[in-house]
């Protein structure tokens, strides 16, 4: 019998408290309580796109501002990926997936490498979405790609609302992924010509 990719990560500091159960073989199904409204309109859109199951239950000091709490979130989550995939074996490994969002074209590129690394090529045009702060997006994206330990390329080729950019982007890295992790029966253990990753 296969190993249920699952994992449940809880971190908490004195600035937050974070619960994350993630399933990457699920169906798409969320349960988010973050705080931070924005954040969990992503989430979902990464879930739905990834067909992974997640739950995020966090509590922050969102009275001052949202970084810590999106800062830990996706630290949490970023653990969360690499603790459910487990060793590796037998998966794709590199994903790639562009989605068009309306007048924005957003693509991400991962290589489930064990070596952290995030291409940020994004000029976002807007400070802030709602209360959102925009340079929170890559705090999130660098954190999961660390803690994921993986190597993923983000690129908006276009866009006008800073909005449809990001939400491209977490459709993207949601697709990508799911399919890096796809088992390929063609692939005989380690996807990796060093025999580890």
């Amino acid at each position: 019998m296969e190993r249920e990719r699952k994992a449940r990560i809880y971190r908490k500091t004195k600035e937050t408290e974070i619960e994350v159960v993630l399933n990457l073989d699920g169906e798409g199904k969320t349960e988010l309580e973050t705080g931070v409204p924005f954040l969990e309109h992503m989430l979902d859109l990464w879930s739905k796109h990834g067909h992974f199951d997640l739950t995020v239950k966090a509590k922050g000091d969102i009275e001052i501002d949202d970084h810590h709490t999106v800062e830990d979130i996706a630290i949490c989550l970023g653990q969360a990926f690499k603790e459910a995939l487990g060793s590796k074996e037998g998966i794709n490994r590199y994903g790639m997936s562009v989605v068009p969002m309306d007048e924005a074209l957003g693509q991400v590129i991962v290589d489930v490498s064990n070596r952290p690394h995030l291409e940020y090529r994004i000029d976002l045009p807007d400070s802030r979405i709602g209360t959102f702060a925009t340079e929170l997006f890559h705090e999130f994206l660098w954190k999961f790609a660390l803690e994921s330990r993986m190597t993923i390329h983000t690129i908006v080729h276009y866009g006008r609302n800073s909005h449809h950019m990001i939400e491209a982007i977490f459709k993207a890295l949601g697709r990508s992924l799911h399919e890096a992790i796809q088992i390929n029966p063609k692939q005989k253990g380690i996807p990796s010509s060093k025999g580890v990753l």
